[in-house]
């Protein structure tokens, strides 16, 4: 049986499976983390060039993210050692920056977590390197829009699931396939936390979505097929087949009424082309 609790600033939070149910306080320190994560988000987009590093792309966001009153969260995570991961054509997820330099053709997600007083502003998108095949452009487009008729179903009454169900709908009917081994969370004063969002599943099943849940959503689909492994670094995840694989992520908050995308561009700069 699916437990909910009502926190407040006051409130001792744990990762004990409870799904947190947040008031406008927490609202309020969404926005500031999610727009932090954006405006980094939207440098990106001047940043992202054939032959920059992705080491210097996550030096840039580290600066960024210190000189808005945050610290990143990955930074430390289990270990990790750097302040966002970089993931580049087939690599699904958790890419490690390094000195690899970016190159004509590629396509790049970069996910960063500000914590922001105590609160996790958590968004990733995608980037065309240069002049970029019009099938990885194609898989782009299709990714972001299974990342937003995700956040269309999201309101009070519906079912988890829902959100699975419409992502893996779009997604497959392009023939494209669903990850199921990552999946979205709850988030807020933890980084990560009930609920589970899985990105592939049948409509009206899992828990009750309510007013005051906090999660993101972050579809992963692959060119090919949806199977992926983890290299030996422990965090870089591939697909099996070498296909490429995009993501976009927002964070987002239950209202009374749909979903508030706390990480949402200011600029407008939520999916490429971004000039």
């Amino acid at each position: 049986m699916t437990q909910y609790q009502h926190v407040t600033k006051d409130t001792s939070v744990y990762r004990d499976g409870t799904i947190k149910l947040h008031g406008p306080e927490g609202f309020e320190g969404m926005r500031k983390a999610g727009q932090l994560a954006a405006s980094i988000l939207d440098e990106m987009a001047l940043r992202v060039e054939p032959g920059v590093t992705t080491e210097e792309l996550d030096r840039v966001v580290r600066e960024m993210t210190l000189d808005g009153g945050a610290v990143p969260a990955t930074l430390g995570y289990r270990g990790y050692t750097h302040s966002c991961c970089i993931s580049i054509n087939h690599v699904v997820c958790h890419g490690i920056p390094s000195d690899k330099r970016l190159k004509d053709g590629d396509i790049v997600n970069i996910d960063v977590t500000p914590l922001l007083d105590g609160w996790h502003g958590d968004s990733s998108r995608m980037y065309l390197v240069g002049d970029v095949p019009l099938k990885a452009k194609r898989l782009v487009d299709v990714t972001y829009e299974c990342l937003m008729l995700g956040i269309e179903q999201v309101r009070p009454g519906v079912r988890l699931g829902d959100i699975g169900a419409a992502i893996q709908k779009h997604a497959e009917s392009q023939r494209y396939g669903v990850v199921r081994d990552f999946c979205g969370h709850g988030l807020g004063r933890l980084f990560h936390d009930a609920p589970e969002v899985v990105h592939a599943a049948r409509a009206g099943t899992g828990p009750e979505l309510k007013a005051g849940m906090f999660m993101t959503i972050e579809p992963m689909i692959n060119l090919g097929r949806p199977h992926v492994k983890v290299l030996n670094d422990g965090w870089t995840a591939v697909t099996r087949d070498k296909s490429l694989s995009a993501q976009f992520e927002h964070s987002i908050g239950i209202t009374d009424d749909g979903a508030e995308i706390f990480t949402q561009s200011a600029k407008g700069l939520d999916r490429p082309p971004y000039n």
